[in-house]
């Protein structure tokens, strides 16, 4: 197996596990072309192995820090992943089955959809390990795989930036009925969001609307999801979901009707959230609950000061519009955007709003989005659950 050798000083973190590994990190490669490769230090030392993507900056990611990642390695790590999960390909649950580099397989995330999974392969070792992956799963039971390659990041990896492929299996419906703590939804995987839907908010959609009472506004609603379980709560009049896409909100017309959810509780608006909430300011409208989950706002570090701009801004327009005693949920899934800049420009919003608010809840990603402990990048979704005060 070809060798590359890091630069002196740089094996500290390939040491504490993190698995990526940076072009400017690399003294000499025997590679240069996709394979599997020995990672060492200045000084010789076997750090690990992994695959080397020359197209990317990320040049290569640590497979597995002891043992040689053969075939029966790797399909071992993707059985661990799977029934780690003890998920029912039988039944109507929706879930994470592998999560990237939090499961040792990088740039590899696969969900299930009541037992059809469908792929992200964001990395060239995720996009040449294929094959095995599709079966694996479909040995574990899963009723469908395909793929959704339509990610703009694996552009950075040199992969084709496509779309829905099917792969193995039964074919999977136009759309797809899952249930999520007895909340019901329509997934299309060929083309919803990520790979159909945002299995990472399940969590915190219960916690929503466990919280939620009065008049709800949900912005970002996409489909609905945080408005559709506020529907369920009996302390909730009306539930107002705001987006900008209506073939989104055509969908979440059918999931409230899938719901049982009576027409005069949900109501659908089409329009830019930041406009409707300046318009609902200068209205002078107000609610009692008010869910902010914006798409992610930093695509990297360089842009966290104006992203954080961004969510002091709609945080700051959402707490003039809250009743007193009202409840905010808001959210940021930007990675670069750490937990505890997230509160600062939070807390920074109150204080412009002149306003006291209290701290519920904090929310992550759901607990089939695990994140390693050396990958800290893995953490990328946070959430407050505030009450204002009196």
């Amino acid at each position: 197996m070809k060798k590359v050798v890091l630069q002196k000083g740089r094996e500290h973190s390939v040491l504490r596990r993190h698995p990526w590994i940076f072009s400017g990190a690399i003294k000499t490669s025997e590679s240069s072309k996709p394979e599997m490769v020995e990672v060492v230090s200045f000084n010789g030392e076997r750090l690990g192995f992994g695959f080397n993507s020359p197209s990317s900056q990320i040049r290569v990611r640590i497979v597995s820090f002891k043992a040689e990642p053969t075939r029966d390695y790797l399909k071992a790590k993707i059985l661990e992943a799977v029934s780690s999960r003890k998920y029912d390909f039988s039944s109507s649950q929706a879930r994470r089955l592998i999560n990237a580099e939090n499961d040792d397989l990088p740039g590899l995330v696969a969900d299930a959809y009541a037992g059809h999974v469908v792929l992200q392969l964001t990395s060239k070792f995720a996009a040449d390990t294929q094959a095995l992956i599709v079966e694996t799963l479909m040995e574990s039971g899963a009723k469908s795989v395909s793929e959704r390659s339509d990610v703009e990041v694996r552009a950075k990896e040199g992969l084709e930036v496509g779309g829905f492929a099917f792969l193995a299996g039964s074919e999977p419906p136009e759309t797809i009925e899952i249930e999520e703590s007895g909340v019901k939804f329509l997934i299309d995987v060929r083309k919803g969001h990520k790979t159909g839907y945002y299995l990472d908010q399940r969590a915190a959609r219960k916690a929503v609307g466990e919280y939620a009472f009065g008049k709800v506004l949900n912005c970002f609603s996409y489909t609905g999801g945080f408005g559709h379980y506020a529907a369920k709560n009996a302390a909730v009049t009306h539930v107002l979901q705001v987006d900008v896409s209506a073939e989104a909100l055509k969908r979440g017309r059918e999931i409230m009707a899938l719901n049982a959810c009576p027409e005069e509780k949900m109501t659908f608006e089409e329009a830019d959230v930041f406009k409707f909430l300046r318009a609902c300011r200068d209205q002078g409208k107000s609610f009692d609950t008010i869910v902010l989950d914006p798409p992610k706002f930093a695509e990297s570090k360089s842009q966290v000061m104006k992203a954080a701009r961004g969510y002091k801004d709609i945080n700051l327009l959402a707490m003039k519009l809250l009743k007193p005693g009202g409840i905010l949920a808001t959210f940021s899934c930007s990675s670069a955007m750490t937990s505890d800049l997230f509160d600062k420009v939070v807390s920074e919003a109150a204080a412009d709003a002149k306003a006291s608010f209290r701290i519920l809840a904090r929310t992550l990603q759901a607990d089939d989005h695990p994140v390693s402990i050396s990958f800290p990048e893995g953490q990328y979704l946070k959430g407050l659950i505030l009450r204002k005060a009196l």
